[in-house]
This record gives structure tokens, sequence and C-alpha cells, in this order.
């Protein structure tokens, strides 16, 4: 959808909290840049609000929005249309308004992921994951690295319920990957840590003070840490002690704000202005 420099138009930020989010500088800046008159906000939303909310996405002064935790999921039946990519990992993060009001849902956290992950000079050849989470944003990097070529995932979650659906649907159509679930409590989830190449956070244990989904994970020099949190956390800063690589979220931060710009603008996204938008800094890491 492409947008004249005359049109007056809004994108939100939809999630509960949204206080933290670094996304209304990035994009508002961006917008600035191009010359969109439109204005990126962020709307607290409750799970009751959620509906009233998106109904109101339909009006004609939306270009559509970006949805955060806890709604990356509830918002799908909300929804008109679902892109083929987001209906495979389940979750939404970017909706798209249509001429005729329809809501579109897309997924750009995958490909955000991945983009940043290149960019860290990381390939996906002879990698063993393990991602901690289960809801959105691990739904995402769960089938991103699957249709990568990773040798092989393990979902560790609180609930291991929602590990095993999480593995059950990134497995489909993947008859080499090998993809198991994992409690966080089981003593098993140690090993496997230890011997993975590529750990990921994404889980929302991070934002607040030392708060961590793991206080001492046993990595090293073989493993990249990536942090979804896009801050210094508890996590990286151990793993850091042990001789890991790391590197928060940041990247995929812009990355998935530059790939759902593009969809609402229909222009390239201003990459650079983005990020020092965001982080008072030129570029990233």
């Amino acid at each position: 959808m492409s947008v004249e420099s005359t049109t007056t138009a809004e994108i939100l930020l939809i999630g509960d909290p949204v206080t933290h989010s670094r996304s209304p500088a990035m994009h508002n800046a961006a917008l600035a840049a191009l010359g969109i008159a439109a204005r990126y906000r962020a709307v607290q939303t409750t799970a009751a609000e959620l509906p009233d909310r998106l109904a109101a996405l339909r009006q004609p002064q939306f270009l559509g929005a970006n949805v955060t935790l806890p709604h990356k999921q509830a918002v799908i039946p909300l929804l008109d249309e679902i892109e083929p990519a987001a209906a495979r990992i389940g979750a939404v993060n970017t909706i798209v308004r249509q001429p005729d009001g329809r809501l579109l849902g897309v997924n750009t956290d995958a490909p955000g992921l991945l983009a940043d992950l290149a960019a860290a000079g990381w390939t996906p050849v002879d990698q063993e994951v393990v991602i901690l989470g289960a809801a959105g944003a691990a739904r995402a990097a769960a089938f991103a690295l699957a249709d990568a070529g990773v040798n092989g995932i393990t979902i560790v979650n609180r609930s291991l319920m929602r590990a095993i659906d999480l593995a059950a649907a990134a497995a489909t159509n993947q008859p080499a990957l090998r993809i198991r679930a994992l409690s966080l409590s089981d003593p098993a989830v140690t090993d496997v840590i230890a011997h993975c190449t590529l750990l990921i956070n994404a889980t929302a244990l991070g934002w607040h003070d030392d708060e961590t989904p793991i206080p001492d994970p046993p990595v090293g020099a073989h493993c990249l840490v990536y942090d979804m949190v896009y801050r210094e956390t508890a996590l990286l800063r151990a793993a850091v002690g042990r001789g890991a690589r790391v590197r928060d979220g940041r990247g995929m931060l812009v990355e998935q704000g530059a790939l759902a710009f593009e969809r609402w603008t229909g222009r390239p996204a201003p990459r650079e202005i983005m990020w020092q938008a965001a982080f008072g800094v030129e570029h990233g890491p």
C-alpha cells in the first residue's frame, strides 16, 4: 500500500505493556524522514479491549498496527486474512489494513530474526538450537530456523504441553529436522544447552532488573546466545562470563520493524534512521 505525503494516517502498537517500547521513536523517525504524514503510537491494550481495538483499525485513517505481547496469537481470530507464513507460525506481529478495510495478519518476526542472525555472521549449517519459550516470538523463531535448515531444535518452556505443541507444529513437513520439547525444570535442559550452538531467549524475562530464564547457562565459545530482549540482560552477562558470543534483540527489532514499515507504506524503510532513533547510534553491531 503506497502512502502519499499528503495523507494523514495512523499506525498503532497494540500490547500490554507497551510503555517500554522503542517502536514509536523508531517508526516516527522513519515516517518523518520520508515525508509521510502519519504517526505511530503505542496503545496499552488489555485482552478485554483487544476486539474493540481491532475493530477500530478498520477505519480509513489507519494503515495498520504492530502487535506485541501478549496478543500475537489472540489477534488471529479477529483478522480477516492471515498470510500463509503467519498462519503456519500461528502468530501475528503486524497487521496491514487493506483499502476495503479488511485486516491482513503478517509475521515479520521470523524474517527479522533470520536477517539479524545473518548480520551476526550466523549460518544455519550444522546448528543445534535451543529456544527458551513457546509463545508468539518463540513460534516465529522455531519456524524460521526449521525452514532455514538447522540440524536440531529443542523447545524449552515452563509449560511442557505448550512446548510439545510448538515442536509438533514446527516439525510439520520437516523430515530431516530433529526437534523435541522439554520442560524448563527437566534435568536434561542443562546438557542440551551445554551442547547447543545457538541459544535463543524468546521469553519476556529480561526486561526487569536481573530476571532471567536461565541463571547460569552452561554455554561456551562454541555458542551464540541471542536474547530477543533489546537490552543487556542477566542472561547475556552470564553467557559472556562463560566465553560465549552474545547478541541482544536490537537488530531483530529494527529488521522486523523495517519489514512492517514497508508493508504499511509501500516505501523502502530507512533502517539506519530507524536504528539511530531507537538506540541513539548510527547502526547496529
